[in-house]
């Protein structure tokens, strides 16, 4: 996604909001074929310092959940907590990719039976994967929203190691999803313990929740 999918969650938030475009999408065009998870990393700390940002609330989504602990091993002063919103967060040295293959069987059954058209012809994830798996609970309209903000992801993200270490002494909560068809609760589960230390609070959406659920996921950020 790129930065515009927080769009709807944004007016309900009560203090300042930066939504970050990653590499290779929105205000920060990059090629895809070289872009890893340390370039993520990088972006969002361009943003940190750039605005010289404090007391920084980190939020992050999905794929988000490689690279929240990057940031915050480098700027832990900048940070007053992190929150993984239905994260992956795959074990130490571990892809994505393999993770998900193993964790998410449904995502799985749907990739093998639709073979080479599981991207469509934009590179991105097609309806037939992408709705079931992250639309679940949206109507047409929000989902055409979702549309627009998608774009293809980096296989050096996807395939690349991780390192999920946090600083000790950094809050962080992370934000189930009980109706997410793509991690699922036992999935999330899986990441919460691999998270580890984390304050988990619960929300009856799926996957895309700033979207299905603006006001209730602003209202438990503006809590943090």
């Amino acid at each position: 996604m790129t930065g515009r999918c927080w769009q709807p969650l944004v007016p309900f938030l009560s203090g300042p909001v930066v939504a970050v475009d990653l590499p290779g999408r929105g205000n920060r065009p990059a090629d895809l074929a070289s872009v890893t998870g340390n370039d993520y990393v990088d972006a969002v700390i361009d943003e940190l310092v750039a605005a010289d940002l404090h007391d920084v609330v980190l939020v992050g989504h999905s794929l988000a959940g490689i690279t929240l602990p990057g940031v915050a091993r480098r700027e832990r002063a900048r940070l007053r907590r992190l929150v993984f919103v239905s994260c992956a967060v795959p074990p130490a040295g571990e892809s994505v990719n393999r993770i998900l293959a193993t964790l998410s069987p449904a995502a799985a059954e749907i990739v093998e039976r639709l073979g080479a058209d599981v991207l469509g012809a934009d590179g991105t994830l097609s309806d037939a994967l992408a709705r079931p798996m992250f639309g679940n609970d949206l109507d047409d309209d929000q989902w055409a929203f979702v549309r627009t903000c998608m774009v293809p992801e980096p296989n050096g993200v996807l395939d690349g190691p991780t390192d999920v270490g946090l600083p000790a002494d950094l809050p962080r909560t992370y934000v189930r999803l009980l109706q997410d068809a793509s991690l699922t609760v036992a999935t999330q589960d899986q990441m919460i313990a691999n998270l580890g230390g984390a304050e988990v609070i619960d929300l009856d959406t799926g996957h895309m929740a700033m979207i299905s659920q603006p006001a209730a996921l602003a209202a438990l950020l503006d809590a943090h």
